[in-house]
């Protein structure tokens, strides 16, 4: 039997994804990427905004069109737009065999077997339950990179957000398991882990009584084979001084922090439910950097949420221009049912939502370009990610960028790199995000 996997949606979905894949190449099932010879298909989606809904509801209508016109035996839906929508899953699309929630996805292997006998089946288990499966993840990211999904769910409840109530409370994953999953990583010769969850930050909070990322980083840095680790989705307010400490401390924590800050206006943070406000966030950015004069600072920001005002926008930018991230994206906001913010008055035009954020987008590319400028003549290290064989040009990662969502160092070399090796470099030019540079031998 051939099965077809498509994972839509954030690196902690692919998490999930590659577990399953897992179970489901442990089980001796052959993957194919083929959808017209695949029997089985399995859809892992997501619906946290509405371009990814519509994106994942597509993909299964289109997959559902291959039981008619290939060999398609079972379509399975995976994930959160399976957990949120199953009722309507099940009623307008009956071609769509299984249905399996986000905290069930070790069923999947049965729930395959059930479709493939004819039957029809549901999985959910209650939301705040982490499975824990034993099987080795297969990796989708290339090898030399992996994410390490530290902890599941949100206690935060931003106004505009359906997480809580698709992936459950925060809860953390116990930290032997962390590190056995991170040791069988580098096994298979991952060198570069990114910590994902819904907030990093608040890792063993609810397991040891106390923030203890720190505590994690310090174990996994010990790890032999592993050269980076980055920290993604860092809530600024829960920052602490041991993160910082342990970041300057320990060589392998790249001096890049991912830290969400949504907006900059007190009035629209507050209508956000976010737990910051303006004064503090100009504090814990400036906090860093002076700590870590080189850190790298990656944010994301919405515009256009019910009630911002031109003034809210305007100082929205002018506390981009002072802080000049060095890497930032912009979400225009999308009205999430079972949400307050949904109910909000005072609801913005989807013209002016593209307005503003292009503004904040083209002063973001004035600071980026700035930015890479300052970057010509430095030295660095530098992950080797492939090459561009008709120009004899290498493409890497410095220690600022993240896997498909920075930017890339383009290099020329003389001799033969390995993808996944790592090369020292120096910077010779720059264009936006992205920088040229030459190998130093």
């Amino acid at each position: 039997m051939h099965i077809l996997f498509i994972s839509l949606g954030c690196d902690k979905n692919l998490v999930d994804s590659e577990v399953m894949l897992g179970l489901i190449n442990q089980k001796g099932y052959i993957m194919t990427n083929d959808e017209n010879e695949a029997d089985i298909i399995v859809v892992n989606t997501c619906c946290f905004i509405n371009d990814a809904k519509e994106e994942s509801i597509n993909t299964i209508l289109e997959m559902a069109e291959l039981k008619k016109t290939a060999n398609l035996k079972a379509l399975i839906v995976t994930g959160c737009l399976a957990q949120r929508y199953k009722k309507e899953i099940k009623d307008e699309i009956p071609e769509v065999d299984a249905i399996v929630g986000t905290s069930s996805y070790e069923n999947i292997v049965k729930v395959i077997e059930e479709a493939l006998e004819g039957k029809t089946s549901e999985s959910f288990e209650d939301i705040d339950v982490t499975p824990e499966v034993e099987s080795k993840r297969v990796l989708t990211t290339g090898g030399y990179y992996s994410y390490l999904k530290i902890a599941e769910g949100c206690d935060k409840h931003c106004t505009y957000c359906i997480i809580p109530k698709i992936r459950g409370k925060f809860r953390s994953v116990p930290m032997e398991r962390l590190i056995a999953e991170a040791k069988s990583l580098a096994e298979q010769g991952v060198k570069e882990l990114m910590l994902v969850a819904q907030e990093t930050t608040l890792y063993g909070v609810d397991l040891y009584g106390e923030k203890s990322l720190h505590k994690l980083l310090k174990e996994l840095c010990k790890i032999e084979g592993i050269e980076w680790i980055r920290i993604l989705y860092c809530y600024p307010e829960e920052i602490t001084d041991d993160l910082i400490k342990v970041m300057k401390e320990e060589e392998k924590i790249c001096n890049y922090l991912d830290m969400p800050i949504q907006h900059a206006s007190d009035n629209v943070l507050k209508r956000m439910g976010r737990r910051t406000n303006r004064q503090e966030l100009i504090d814990i950015v400036t906090k860093l950097r002076k700590e870590i004069p080189d850190i790298s600072l990656r944010t994301t920001l919405i515009t256009g949420f019910p009630g911002e005002t031109r003034e809210d926008h305007e100082q929205l930018l002018e506390f981009i221009d002072q802080m000049e991230f060095d890497r930032l994206g912009v979400f225009t906001y999308s009205p999430e049912e079972d949400t307050p913010a949904a109910n909000m008055p005072d609801q913005i035009d989807e013209e002016i939502k593209e307005e503003r954020k292009d503004e904040l987008m083209t002063l973001q590319q004035e600071i980026a370009f700035e930015h890479a400028q300052n970057m010509v003549g430095r030295t660095l290290k530098v992950m080797i990610e492939g090459r561009l064989p008709e120009d004899n040009v290498y493409i890497g990662r410095t220690y600022m960028d993240a896997p498909n969502i920075d930017g890339y160092i383009f290099i020329n070399a003389e001799h033969e790199i390995m993808s996944g090796d790592f090369v020292t470099v120096k910077v010779t030019g720059a264009n936006d995000y992205d920088l040229t540079a030459e190998i130093v031998y």
